[in-house]
């Protein structure tokens, strides 16, 4: 079965090292496959087909896996790989200094599925296939076929190679705002560095004339992860990332655009169009439409088990989204964005998922612990939450405004909404780098012209009644409202909106720990106090509530969801919470009043006045 080109080195490398610990709930981490064991089978088979994918230029196809085994096992399973050759001939030791030699394999698979998920009978009749969807990620494919489960995985049979027609294509684009509001960037992954082709948009109002923008191009390396499994057998080539910006655009217009490669030969290579809606001017009176949530993660259509078990509700969100997109100006996921954990070819398959969003509207990002955390790399906690990642990924496959992305907070206007977006990630308390950018952005808004004030962070730095916070008695992350609950006041901020804890749930205004408005659906005139929502529920596995009664809380909800704030005008917000799998309306409030209410004086909102003339 022309194994040799895959096996041809790995026949002298059959030693083997212990298995990578595993990165809290990432489903690859379950496979040790560093303590993959060579046991090819002669009368074993593993067939794909098609051989080659997205002959039209799509970027996404199902590809029919058909296997076969002497000795099935309802613990067998199927590997995709890519590259298709996964050698671990040219692996290193995760140190220089390790006399290990490298394992048979070293790479994981980039998704995988037992192989009786298709075929019931399987263990009986040794025969199975599945149907997996395929993403273009600029490299081929193979499938193997595995018994001994996913803790001592023995390589039975390997499958021809498929690939897609164009590989190194342009892909999955993703908006977001630029640092003033008439910019817009499009960032996308392809498989072209600088040195075989020039990246551009080709861009221009609906209708009207075409300019090409040029592209910045980054990558990163292995030695840019901080640990394992990213530097190890998470590891996979992220390609080429380009972002370009896209100045003077004129407000709530439709542009059009494409990415596109000049090849140095003279050719060129093109994405399909797409289209956006450019930003209102900071303060302009018109319907704008914002969703937020945290934790969504990717899922798989096909089943597959990488995040079978864990992430039920993020396809429902990604299709809430994509139905009602008309109906969406700008997207906020603030933080956890899809748990790669250090298995970094699960970026390109969630920005595979968003793209029909994220290619439409501004999609802006938040860090969270999924994305940075990683002990002695500067993150506020010493955990390794990332796999390694330390923010790299994050910071490179998804463009924010910020002065340094490596320091992941920023603001963001978007007409009369003023965005503040924290990274808990790092200190935020009084007299650091970013309480002083905290403060700032809430004190610099013009509240006449953009009266919603709104506050975005991944950690709960206001109120939840998640267990572990109630088990703590802080019912938040520790010193996160002893902080900021005076800025939060001083300078009269709406909304606060947290990820991390998967539910949703919703609090009076409240100063303090004490309500400052007793009304729980329409308020009028002055709040008085911040009201603080969870919307963590974007699709990763659901927290619980504590049992003890938190007064402050005023709506809770066991289930996926996000949330959707419209401004009709300077006076009049709607608060709407959704569940995932229906779209429908669970939760909201209204906010009706005058800018004088904003300026209404409250308990800390007010400096000290005297009767002094």
């Amino acid at each position: 079965m022309g194994l040799g080109p895959i096996f041809s080195a790995i026949l002298l490398v059959l030693a083997t090292l212990a298995g990578a610990s595993s990165h809290g709930v990432q489903p690859l981490s379950r496979i040790d496959i560093r303590n993959t064991i060579f046991a090819l089978n002669d009368n074993a088979y593993v067939k794909a087909s098609p051989a080659i994918l997205g002959p039209k230029g799509e970027n996404s196809q199902w590809v029919t896996v058909e296997y076969t085994s002497p000795n099935p096992s309802n613990a067998d399973w199927i590997g995709v790989f890519s590259p298709a050759n996964f050698s671990s001939s040219t692996c290193t030791p995760e140190t220089s200094s390790s006399k290990l030699a490298p394992p048979f394999l070293c790479s994981a698979p980039i998704k995988f599925q037992f192989a009786n998920y298709s075929s019931p009978s399987y263990k009986n009749t040794g025969k199975g296939f599945l149907r997996l969807q395929l993403i273009n990620q600029r490299s081929d494919f193979s499938f193997a076929l595995f018994s001994g489960g996913l803790a001592n995985p023995k390589l039975v049979a390997v499958s021809n190679r498929v690939a897609f027609a164009n590989p190194n294509a342009p892909v999955y684009p993703r908006l977001a705002q630029g640092k003033i509001w008439n910019e817009m960037t499009v960032t996308w992954t392809s498989g072209h560095g600088i040195d075989e082709a020039e990246p551009f948009v080709e861009w221009g109002p609906k209708g009207g004339d075409l300019k090409r923008s040029p592209a910045g191009t980054l990558t990163f390396s292995r030695n840019s992860m901080c640990g394992e499994p990213a530097r190890t057998v998470g590891w996979r080539d992220p390609g080429f990332i380009h972002t370009s910006f896209l100045k003077e655009l004129w407000p709530n217009v439709v542009y059009k655009y494409k990415v596109g490669h000049r090849l140095f030969n003279g050719t060129y290579i093109w994405s399909q169009e797409y289209q956006f809606r450019s930003s209102p001017y900071p303060g302009q009176n018109s319907l704008q439409r914002v969703v937020i949530f945290g934790d969504m993660g990717k899922d798989e259509a096909d089943g597959s088990n990488d995040y079978n078990d864990y992430q039920h509700g993020s396809l429902n969100t990604t299709k809430q989204l994509i139905q009602d997109l008309k109906n969406i100006d700008i997207v906020f996921h603030i933080g956890d964005i899809c748990y790669a954990n250090g298995y970094i070819s699960q970026w390109d398959q969630f920005t595979a998922q968003i793209e029909p969003i994220a290619s439409t509207v501004p999609y802006m990002i938040a860090s969270g612990n999924h994305e940075r955390d990683w002990p002695g790399t500067g993150s506020f906690y010493g955990n390794m939450d990332s796999g390694g990642e330390c923010g790299v990924l994050a910071e490179t496959m998804f463009y924010v405004p910020a002065e340094n992305r490596a320091k992941f907070w920023y603001s963001t206007d978007y007409g009369m909404f003023r965005f503040c977006i924290a990274d808990t990630e790092h200190d935020w308390r009084e007299g650091t780098e970013q309480y002083k950018f905290i403060e700032n952005c809430l004190a610099s808004v013009d509240r006449q012209k953009q009266p919603w004030l709104i506050f975005l962070a991944h950690r709960v730095l206001g109120y939840s009644s998640a267990t572990w916070y109630a088990d703590q008695g802080s019912f938040e992350e520790p010193m996160g409202r002893e902080s900021l609950q005076k800025l939060w006041q001083k300078y009269k901020v709406d909304i606060a909106v947290y990820g991390h804890v998967h539910n949703y749930e919703r609090t009076c205004p409240i100063y303090q720990n004490i309500c400052t408005n007793q009304e729980k659906h329409y308020y009028k005139g002055p709040l008085n106090g911040t009201i603080h929502v969870v919307a963590g529920g974007g699709g990763a596995s659901l927290a619980e509530f504590t049992t003890i009664n938190t007064t402050w809380s005023y709506f809770k909800d066991h289930d996926y969801g996000f949330v959707k704030l419209t401004a009709f005008d300077h006076s009049n917000l709607l608060f709407e919470y959704k569940k995932s799998r229906d779209g429908r309306v669970y939760d909201s409030f209204r906010i009706s009043r005058d800018y004088r209410d904003i300026l209404a004086c409250t308990v800390d909102s007010c400096p000290s006045s005297t009767l002094a003339s």
